[in-house]
């Protein structure tokens, strides 16, 4: 034996070792095990997948001549012969057999291998550029229902599972070279008969594998494996439970079709087109998921991943992209790296939907700090900490500490604080250098606003104003975003989003304005159940929900998109129609005059109806179409809108349902969003409450129906007995709340 001896050296030998190897080898078999079930829970998606594929394949190559052969041959191929047989396209030849061409007069078998070659390389290019779409009127294809059935099962495994198998990876991946290392430690003799450097490395090996062992228990690894194999494993879902729930969560089932069909978009363009240097920084930088409830797509963790590595920045994606969820991603990962305090300013009219969001994609507490209970709200988060969500106009007057550690500073709808002259834009400005990481989100797009970027980004890095100009945005937007790269991040749809037009939808919550607020009481104690449903218009000057509308279409206008606008009232839709017609002064975009069709009423004849369809369809860009869901809500395509807007929720679901559907049908090549408006404690959100306990029941059994398409009251409660309900309802809560008022909370006594 070389050097000293064994009883001298720190050795890791007996009980001790063997018992750490022990756990780690019952470790090791149980991430092996979260591994194999999640490959094989994979496999079957494939496995649903490969028909689906090919099928499109067949189709592709169906509508390719056999004179493409040519393409992949350099033109030594005899066609003319294979077309005077009656081959005419490439998928004939594929499915040829070599003898049956041979037969053909000039073809011998050499030639016949080639064609039959080069139709195989023609299939493998377009196999590995379709894209395989779960149409929602499927349901009675078995081929894509199994595929939908195999996805569930991943998707309501949910991001812990997720986590548990890029865990799994990496604990395999370390244990399957310490074990071996670490052999010798399992006896004391065979340490004694190791030679001095050999037992260094396997004392050094334990100690790694005894590390491993106890961040594993103490991060309960065991228990995320568990609960993962347990999720991995449960039974296939019913049919009609897996397309409930596919219609509902479309997004995950999309994002993870996206992911196991490689359906991914360009790189370039789902990275915004940064220069390669910051591509490179950013896709370096980890992302921490222990605080996220929420799995993310490529695009979106790489727009979280640039406001971690970049610290100050502008994500400007398009509409529906999920901004949100990326600032949220990143608070997430702060949040594990030690940072306590977050702040979120936005409009007070998206205040309740960060609220939501925060609380429904994250394990972070979120505080309201707005209203009558501001100050106890920031009382709390300054001590307990994780995110406050304030609003533009309070922001001002926030008595936080100095000593508060803000972690970062995340500002929605960034673009109004353009005005650098502004109230709101010197708070901004004041707060952004409390903390190092500071995120602005906006939708409008600035490659036509050089002006007003230069002032946001003045914000966050100074020095990049001067490299601003506007012979960047003249070149193009590519152009532009590379120039910007340092501060700016924008994706469009088209770019990212590959599969089939997806459905998102957005419960736009609001809260009455002390207007909206004396016009529902009136309805209320009057009993009339009508005038409560639209009393959120009464007052269009001081309407929260008339101004979230505005602010939908104003997007929606930056980027080019058209809007359908439903309401079952008339005078909504009036209301609305004069509301983008001539906007108040100080909006924040601008005005859509000549740019608004209809309403599409009842007492319109159908030819009339398709004629305001038509023209709204033919209208070049942006443009708006108002309807009475009962008129429009049937029957007509509206597939050039990718924005629909429902002003109130519907007694009958299958109205909304029907509405919806006329823009997100065959035909539509964008993702379609639905933004529902809806008041917080107020008739909307009663309605829900009731109507929601039966939707499920509804969607089963009605949706796909040929009797709900025709006669939805056929399958609809009873809308006097709701109505009923919910008056009494709310004319009761109304008079414990005026009761029970806090001091000083004058809206609501009002």
């Amino acid at each position: 034996m070389d050097g000293v001896g064994a009883e001298q050296q720190p050795v890791s030998v007996g009980r001790s070792a063997k018992a750490v190897l022990r756990q780690a080898e019952a470790l090791l078999a149980a991430v092996r095990t979260v591994l194999s079930d999640h490959a094989r829970v994979r496999a079957d998606i494939e496995h649903a997948l490969s028909p689906l594929r090919e099928r499109l394949v067949a189709r592709e190559l169906d509508g390719i001549p056999v004179s493409r052969l040519k393409d992949v041959t350099g033109g030594r191929l005899r066609l003319g012969a294979l077309e005077q047989a009656g081959y005419s396209t490439v998928r004939q030849v594929l499915d040829a057999r070599p003898y049956a061409l041979q037969q053909i007069p000039g073809i011998g078998a050499q030639s016949a291998s080639q064609a039959i070659s080069a139709a195989r390389q023609i299939a493998g290019a377009v196999r590995d550029s379709v894209a395989v779409r779960i149409d929602i009127d499927a349901t009675d294809d078995p081929r894509t229902t199994a595929l939908v059935i195999a996805l569930h099962r991943m998707v309501n495994a949910g991001p812990e599972t997720a986590r548990a198998v890029d865990s799994a990876e990496r604990i395999a991946g370390e244990l399957a070279s310490l074990l071996p290392a670490a052999r010798p430690a399992r006896g004391r003799l065979r340490m004694l008969l190791t030679g001095q450097r050999r037992r260094r490395e396997t004392q050094d090996a334990v100690a790694r594998i005894s590390g491993l062992v106890a961040e594993s228990a103490t991060r309960e690894q065991h228990l995320l494996l568990a609960q993962a194999s347990a999720d991995l494993l449960r039974p296939p879902a019913d049919p009609t439970e897996a397309w409930i729930d596919f219609e509902l969560r479309s997004a995950e089932y999309y994002r993870l079709l996206g992911e196991i069909a490689n359906m991914a978009p360009d790189a370039q363009a789902s990275e915004g087109y940064l220069p390669t240097d910051i591509s490179d920084q950013v896709r370096a930088q980890p992302l921490d998921d222990t605080h996220r409830r929420v799995s993310l797509r490529g695009y979106q963790a790489f727009g979280a991943r640039f406001a971690l590595a970049r610290r100050r920045v502008i994500i400007g994606d398009e509409m529906g992209l999920g901004k949100t969820i990326q600032a949220i991603a990143a608070l997430a990962h702060l949040k594990s790296q030690g940072l306590t305090h977050f702040l979120v300013v936005c409009p007070a009219s998206v205040l309740i939907n960060w609220i939501r969001e925060i609380e429904a994609r994250s394990a972070l507490d979120a505080y309201r700090v707005h209203g009558p209970y501001r100050q106890a709200a920031l009382e709390e988060w300054i001590e307990q900490g994780d995110v406050a969500v304030t609003t533009f106009d309070a922001l001002h007057s926030l008595p936080i500490p100095d000593d508060v550690p803000l972690g970062m500073l995340v500002v929605d709808e960034a673009h109004y604080v353009k005005n650098p002259e502004a109230r709101r834009a010197r708070t901004v400005a004041e707060w952004t250098g409390r903390t190092a990481h500071v995120l602005f989100l906006t939708g409008t797009p600035m490659e036509n606003r050089v002006e007003e970027f230069r002032n946001l980004v003045h914000y966050l890095q100074p020095g990049l104003v001067p490299h601003i100009r506007h012979g960047d945005a003249v070149a193009g937007s590519q152009a532009f975003r590379k120039a910007v790269a340092p501060a700016y991040l924008r994706r469009n749809q088209q770019d990212v989003l590959t599969e089939l037009p997806e459905l998102v939808q957005v419960d736009a919550w609001e809260e009455f304005t002390r207007s909206d607020l004396n016009a529902y009481r009136t309805a209320v104690d009057d009993g009339n159940f009508m005038a409560m449903r639209r009393a959120a218009y009464a007052e269009p000057a001081d309407s929260a929900k008339l101004n979230r509308l505005l602010e939908i279409v104003g997007e929606a206008a930056e980027n080019d998109l058209k809007v359908v606008v439903f309401s079952y009232f008339r005078d909504v839709l009036s209301t609305v129609h004069e509301a983008l017609v001539s906007r108040a002064p100080g909006r924040a975009h601008g005005p859509t005059h000549g740019l608004t069709h209809g309403p599409i009423t009842g007492s319109l004849t159908a030819v009339r109806r398709q004629e305001l369809v038509d023209e709204f369809a033919a209208a070049p860009g942006h443009a708006v179409l108002l309807s009475q869901i009962q008129a429009g809500g049937v029957g007509l395509n509206m597939q050039a809108a990718s924005i629909v807007v429902l002003c109130e929720p519907q007694v009958k679901p299958t109205m909304e349902t029907q509405a919806v559907a006329r823009a997100h049908r065959m035909g539509q090549v964008r993702h379609v969003q639905v933004h529902r408006l809806l008041t917080t404690d107020s008739i909307d959100q009663r309605m829900l409450e009731i109507l929601s306990s039966k939707s499920r029941l509804f969607d089963a059994y009605a949706r796909r129906s040929d009797v709900a398409e025709s006669t939805p009251e056929a399958v609809d409660i009873s809308e006097q007995s709701l109505a009923r309900r919910i008056v009494e309802e709310e004319q009761l809560r109304l008079a414990v709340a005026g009761r029970n008022a806090p001091a000083g909370d004058e809206d609501l006594v009002t």
